[in-house]
């Protein structure tokens, strides 16, 4: 490859407020490589990256995920040895309102003040006056907590502000954005960017459905895209919570389908977990592994063949 390493990503800046790059001349680099289209490929490869925004990086996050940066330069570095051969890459980016249920001001406690971030709320606080809905939305709220419960997902969590739509935060995070047009640009294909967590009445880890929603949205575009590849990478943050929920929404919806389950590569060191999670999340995809049959490697070990 003509273009180095460094002239894509300058990992002082990962992670940083200062975004030190510049999208033409990285174009223009990737202009001068000589691969062949990714639509030539005959083993088809794809990345899911999930996440990878600047809300849930060290430093300068509003929800800051601790090992975030190293994981973006691991992942970049991945990317950059494997730009001839890696297919496609799809993004997905949490994208919020101010007023949503798993936000402070969704929420009054009986003194009228709102919880804070990391409160959780459940049916019966509700149920007992502890919590109320600032907004008039009771009756959904609840029914919500109370489906929560029965269907055997997350407690309500009172997450900080975070990936505002259209705000800096809910951008994808700089070098990783550099090293996205650069393989899309040499390759003569297009990132895909999938926009999730809009419903403001419920919380959206994974990539492909809500945690509970009354219209059971599912997003087959992104079920439809994996079935098409013939291996498929999974990084991003957090690794406890959209990275888990992104890999187990997909593996539930192939269950039946070995074939696929197994064609899944977690980058394990391009992914960390919320503080307190790491031992369970690491079990869990231990589960996943023995369930159906996906691969957990470092991004070190994994080199894809042209």
């Amino acid at each position: 490859m003509k273009t180095t390493y460094e002239q894509i990503v300058d990992s002082q800046y990962i992670a940083s407020p200062e975004a030190r790059g510049n999208i033409p001349e990285i174009l223009s680099l990737a202009g001068h490589e000589s691969f062949s289209p990714a639509a030539a490929d005959e083993k088809r490869t794809l990345l899911l990256a999930i996440d990878v925004q600047n809300d849930f990086m060290e430093n300068i996050g509003s929800l800051p995920v601790a090992g975030s940066k190293g994981d973006v330069q691991r992942l970049t570095q991945w990317m950059y040895r494997n730009v001839a051969s890696l297919t496609q890459v799809i993004c997905s980016l949490d994208c919020h309102s101010l007023l949503q249920i798993f936000h402070p001001g969704w929420w009054l406690d009986q003194e009228g003040r709102h919880p804070d971030p990391f409160t959780t709320i459940t049916y019966t606080d509700v149920v007992n006056g502890l919590w109320s809905v600032a907004n008039g939305e009771s009756e959904r709220s609840l029914a919500y907590l109370r489906n929560l419960e029965l269907s055997d997902r997350k407690q309500l969590c009172i997450w900080p502000h975070h990936c505002l739509e259209g705000t800096y935060g809910a951008m994808l995070e700089s070098q990783f954005t550099y090293m996205l047009y650069f393989h899309a640009a040499a390759r003569k294909t297009r990132p895909i960017l999938v926009y999730k967590g809009q419903n403001p009445y419920t919380e959206m880890y994974g990539i492909i459905k809500a945690e509970y929603d009354n219209d059971n949205y599912i997003n087959q575009t992104v079920l439809d895209a994996v079935g098409q590849y013939d291996a498929i990478y999974i990084a991003g943050e957090a690794s406890s919570h959209c990275v888990l929920a992104s890999t187990l929404q997909i593996l539930e919806h192939f269950a039946d389908n070995r074939a696929i389950t197994s064609r899944i590569t977690l980058l394990v060191d391009c992914m960390s977990p919320i503080s307190g999670f790491e031992k369970g999340t690491l079990k869990q995809f231990d589960e996943l592994k023995d369930r159906y049959g996906i691969q957990i490697r470092n991004s070190t070990d994994v080199s894809l063949s042209v």
